[in-house]
């Protein structure tokens, strides 16, 4: 500032004196020691009150505005710390609407920062995934074209290997779509009242022959006579379970046991997926659910798999106003749980 509260406050307190002294003079019998007595006291409170309201309430205010002004300039709002004034400082309500204005600009800043790393992650995986299968089907190809094709069991061999590779990449652009299209709220929820156990016994059969190969035990623990009926949407509720029991099956070693079970209270029922495979390290647990995220990305290539499930399976539970959780032990196995409200007039057994 070219003017700083004590430099405004002399002139000014300078000019009150001048003006007091002189109007003082006009007046007959004033004396000479009466006017400089009254030229010193006008002089004194007019700079004590002047270099107050100045410095206090106006100066003080406005460097605190300049420095959040400069740091918007700079984009270091993260640095901008709430002032306080006084009760009766005019400032105060520009001061808090900058300040509010600086908050507000400072989550959006992160905001963006943490989207623009995600985009870059984003597109990153999404080629890396891409370029596995595409390069495969790729290497068969051209391996027939460069005369292999004329042998027949190469032939056969070589465009079952590229049909496999091409589906994983089929997979992996539906579970790109479906995951958008449930971002995006392209796809709408339809809530029914279904049976949850029928639902997973139709799942398990499914998955059957995939756990005999690998001689796991794929159970359904569940009470014939129980009520299961929850209200949800059938379709993308298969999704989740079809995902989990999937995932269960592809990291339990062989002879391991994929158990579903069910835990039924007064409001809500919670579906289990118990598995005894590798578990998840606790420092992975919280990353789980993002997309491509893996927790051993040369194995889990290894196990098939678009690196997408979970991130379905986020995203279709936050549309029912639930979330995955999951308690996982190495060595040992994970449990992966959710709720669903039950139907009514099923709530005889509580929590």
């Amino acid at each position: 500032m070219v003017y700083s509260a004590r430099t405004l406050s002399l002139l000014l307190a300078f000019s009150i004196a001048i003006v007091t002294t002189l109007f003082l003079s006009l007046v007959e019998g004033v004396e000479r020691s009466a006017l400089f007595v009254a030229g010193v006291i006008s002089f004194s409170a007019s700079y004590l009150l002047t270099f107050v309201i100045l410095e206090f309430l106006i100066f003080r205010e406005i460097n605190k505005i300049y420095k959040m002004i400069g740091k918007l300039k700079k984009k270091e709002l993260s640095g901008i710390a709430k002032q306080k004034g006084g009760a009766l400082n005019p400032l105060e309500k520009i001061n808090e609407e900058i300040f509010s204005f600086a908050t507000l600009k400072q989550k959006e800043i992160d905001e963006l920062r943490k989207l623009e790393a995600f985009r870059k992650e984003f597109i990153a995986d999404v080629s890396h995934e891409l370029k596995t299968p595409i390069f495969a089907a790729q290497g068969f190809v051209h391996t027939l074209l460069d005369g292999a094709v004329n042998d027949k069991n190469v032939r056969t061999k070589f465009l079952k290997k590229a049909a496999k590779s091409l589906d994983g990449l089929d997979d992996l652009v539906q579970d790109l779509l479906t995951l958008s299209q449930i971002e995006t709220g392209d796809i709408k929820m339809h809530f029914e009242q279904f049976d949850m156990r029928k639902l997973c016994e139709e799942v398990i059969e499914q998955f059957e022959e995939k756990a005999e190969r690998k001689k796991i035990k794929l159970r359904l623990l569940a009470d014939n006579h129980g009520k299961y009926n929850v209200y949800a949407d059938y379709k993308r509720i298969t999704q989740v379970i079809n995902n989990l029991v999937s995932n269960a099956i592809n990291y339990t070693p062989d002879e391991g046991e994929v158990n579903v079970s069910f835990d039924v209270g007064k409001k809500n029922l919670t579906t289990l997926v118990v598995d005894t495979g590798e578990g998840i390290p606790a420092s992975h647990l919280h990353r789980i659910f993002e997309r491509f995220y893996r927790v051993d990305k040369s194995r889990s290539r290894e196990k098939g798999g678009t690196g997408l499930g979970l991130a379905i399976v986020k995203h279709i539970l936050e549309g029912h106003n639930t979330k995955a959780e999951v308690q996982s032990t190495v060595g040992v196995g994970s449990v992966f749980s959710f709720k669903l409200p039950r139907s009514k007039g099923e709530g005889e057994q509580a929590d």
